[in-house]
C-alpha cells in the first residue's frame, strides 16, 4: 500500500468514527455501550501511537520547511480527500524562509498542539522511534527495550509512552559512562516487568523508581532546604499555602487523612467535625450586630435571600443543604487538620485535639542487618531511608508486631466472631491495602475479610484473613473474583477470565516498593507457573 492510499483510509477511519459515534451516543442496548467503551479505547491506543509516529515523521521529514502552496495543498484537500488531491499534496521543501523553524514549531502553530504537548511528542519519539542528529542521519531509540514493547499491538503504547517520558526525565541523575548506562538499562527492565505484569499499577511504580534515582542524587541539605510551609498569597479570596515535607512526614499526614475520610474512627467522627465546621467558619456564631457580621454570615443568617431564587422557581422550596459526608474531602481534611493545631488552645474546641495518626513501618530484619537502604517501608509503600527510620524509633509508639510469629495471640480459632486489635495490626501491615489488582485503597480504610466464612465453620486466624476494601469486599462474595490460599504466602487473586484472559494469579503491589512489587510479582508469576503445572498446593477461598 503506497503512502497516499494509507492516507486515504485514514481520512475515511475519521469520518466512519464520526459517524458512529453519532449513532451510538443515542439509545442503546447495555452490551453495546461496553462494546462501545472497549472499541473506543482500542482506538486510543492506536491514535496514541499513531501521534507519535506523526511527530517522528514530521521530523525526519523536515515537514516544517514546506512552502506555502505545499501547506495549501493539504488544507484544500481537508479531511474528505480524494487519491488525487491526497498525490497533490506530497509537497516541496524550500531552503530559504519557511513558517516554522522547527517540527515542533509546525506542531504547535499548525496544528495547535500545546507546546509542551508537542515537545513531549518529540521526546518520546527520541526514547521510542529514534531521534535524528545534526547532519539528518537516524538515531537509534534512546529505550530500545521499551521500543520493543511500543511495537508491540498487545501493549497499550500510552502507558509505555508515559514510562518514556518518565524515565527521559532522569537522564542527567543517571550519570555519564558505564555506571550511567548500567543504571539506565536497570530502569527499562524494571519498567518493562511493571507494563508485563500488571499495568494498572505501572505508573505508579515507575514513578516511585524515578522519584528514588532523584531523591538519591539530592544531599539531605538540599532535601531540608526544600521543606517546610510556604504562604502563596491570597487568591481568590482564600489564603493559599505549599507544603512540603520528607517522606517519612507525608506518612503521617497521609495517615491521619485516612482517619479523617474514615467516619468510624475517633479522628472521622462526623458529628464533632461538623460542629468543629460550624465553629470555624463562624456559622454557629452569635454576632453583636449586623455591622459586625461578615457578608457570607450576613446574608445566610436567616436563611436563603429570596432574590437568589432562580426564575420560574418560588421562594421556600429550597433543597435542603447538601450533609457533612458530601463535602469535598480535601475541606473535611482541612478542618481536621486544623482542630488538631488548635485542640489545645483556649476557646477552641469542647474537647480539646483529635485522635493522632498512626503509622505503621515494616522492618526487615535481614536487610537491615546488611545496612541495606530500603530495610524500611511504611504500611502506605512509603520508603524510609536510615536515618528516618532511626529518628521514628526514637518518638515512637513500639508495638512488638512478629508477621507469621508467636508474639502476638494472633489466631483465636472459633473463640470469637471478629478479629482483635492485634490480628488487625497485624494484618494491615502485612498487606498494607486491598488485596484487588491496582486498587489504591489504603489498609486504614479497607475491611478484615473471612476466606473462610464463620457460619460454615471458619476460623479467626491471620492464615484465613485477607484485606479487602468495602467494594471488592462485596464483588469477592458476589464470585466477581477470587481468592487464592496459598501455605505459606498471602493470598492471591484471580481475576475473571473476560478481565483476564490469561489466568494469572495476581497480587496488588500499589503499596509496595519498587523492590517489593518487582519481587512480589517474580513469586506470582512461579506461583501461577507450579499451579498449572498441578503442582502447587492452593484453595480457593469461599465467596
Amino acid at each position: 500500500m503506497d503512502t497516499a492510499q494509507a492516507l486515504k483510509n485514514l481520512a475515511e477511519a475519521g469520518q466512519l468514527i464520526a459517524s458512529a459515534t453519532a449513532v451510538l451516543s443515542g439509545d442503546l442496548p447495555a452490551g453495546h455501550a461496553a462494546y462501545f467503551a472497549w472499541l473506543t479505547e482500542h482506538i486510543g491506543q492506536q491514535q496514541a501511537r499513531a501521534q507519535i509516529e506523526a511527530a517522528h515523521a514530521v521530523r525526519r521529514t523536515g515537514a516544517h520547511k514546506l512552502d506555502r502552496e505545499s501547506f495549501q495543498a493539504i488544507s484544500d484537500a481537508g479531511t474528505n480527500p480524494t487519491i488525487e488531491q491526497i498525490e497533490a499534496a506530497t509537497g516541496h521543501t524550500t531552503t530559504g524562509r519557511t513558517h516554522f523553524k522547527s517540527a515542533r514549531g509546525l506542531m504547535q502553530d499548525w496544528l495547535d498542539i500545546p507546546s509542551s504537548t508537542a515537545g513531549n511528542r518529540l521526546v518520546q519519539a527520541d526514547c521510542l522511534i529514534g531521534g535524528i542528529d545534526d547532519a539528518g542521519l537516524p538515531l537509534d531509540p534512546w529505550l530500545p527495550e521499551l521500543a520493543e514493547q511500543f511495537a508491540d499491538p498487545s501493549v497499550d503504547p500510552r502507558l509505555v509512552a508515559a514510562a518514556a517520558l518518565k524515565l527521559h526525565s532522569a537522564r542527567k541523575d543517571l550519570g555519564n559512562g558505564k555506571a550511567g548506562r548500567k543504571k539506565k538499562q536497570q530502569l527499562q527492565a524494571d519498567a518493562v516487568a511493571f507494563l508485563r505484569a500488571e499495568p494498572k499499577s505501572a505508573r505508579k511504580h515507575i514513578n516511585d523508581l524515578i522519584s528514588q534515582v532523584k531523591s538519591g542524587k539530592r544531599p539531605i541539605k538540599a532535601l531540608l532546604d526544600g521543606i517546610g510551609i510556604f504562604k502563596r498569597g491570597v487568591r481568590q479570596g482564600l489564603v493559599e499555602y505549599v507544603l512540603r515535607v520528607l517522606p517519612a512526614h507525608a506518612a503521617f499526614i497521609e495517615a491521619f487523612f485516612a482517619k479523617l475520610d474514615n467516619p468510624a474512627t475517633v479522628a472521622g467522627n462526623r458529628d464533632r467535625l461538623k460542629d468543629a465546621d460550624a465553629q470555624f467558619t463562624g456559622a454557629s456564631s452569635e454576632w453583636d450586630d449586623e455591622e459586625s457580621m461578615p457578608d457570607w454570615a450576613r446574608s445566610n443568617r436567616d436563611g436563603p435571600d429570596p432574590g437568589d431564587h432562580p426564575p420560574g422557581k418560588p421562594p421556600g422550596n429550597d433543597e435542603p443543604p447538601a450533609p457533612w459526608e458530601d463535602l469535598k474531602p480535601e475541606r473535611r481534611r482541612l478542618i481536621g487538620l486544623i482542630a488538631l493545631l488548635m485542640g489545645g488552645s483556649p476557646g477552641a474546641l469542647p474537647e480539646p485535639g483529635f485522635a493522632t495518626a498512626q503509622v505503621s513501618i515494616v522492618m526487615n530484619w535481614e536487610k537491615m542487618q546488611q545496612q541495606a537502604q530500603d530495610f524500611a517501608v511504611t504500611s502506605s509503600g512509603i520508603p524510609l531511608s536510615p536515618g528516618e527510620a532511626r529518628a521514628a524509633l526514637c518518638t515512637a509508639g513500639i508495638y512488638p508486631l512478629v508477621l507469621n510469629g508467636t508474639s502476638l495471640p494472633l489466631d483465636l480459632g472459633r473463640t470469637q466472631r471478629l478479629f482483635s486489635k492485634a490480628q488487625g495490626r497485624a494484618i494491615r501491615v502485612a498487606y498494607r491495602g486491598c488485596s484487588y489488582p491496582g486498587c489504591s485503597m489504603p489498609a486504614q480504610r479497607c475491611e478484615l475479610d473471612h476466606l473462610d466464612p464463620w457460619e460454615k465453620g471458619g476460623r479467626t486466624d491471620i492464615a484465613s484473613a485477607d484485606l479487602n476494601c468495602p467494594i471488592h469486599h462485596i464483588a469477592r462474595h458476589c464470585s466477581l473474583f477470587r481468592t487464592v490460599k496459598i501455605p505459606g504466602s498471602r493470598p492471591l487473586v484471580l481475576l475473571s477470565r473476560e478481565l483476564d484472559p490469561e489466568q494469572k494469579l495476581r497480587v496488588n503491589t500499589y503499596f509496595m516498593t519498587p523492590n517489593e512489587a518487582l519481587a512480589a510479582e517474580a513469586l506470582a508469576e512461579q506461583m501461577t507457573a507450579r499451579w498449572r503445572a498441578g503442582q502447587l498446593e492452593m484453595e480457593f477461598a469461599a465467596a
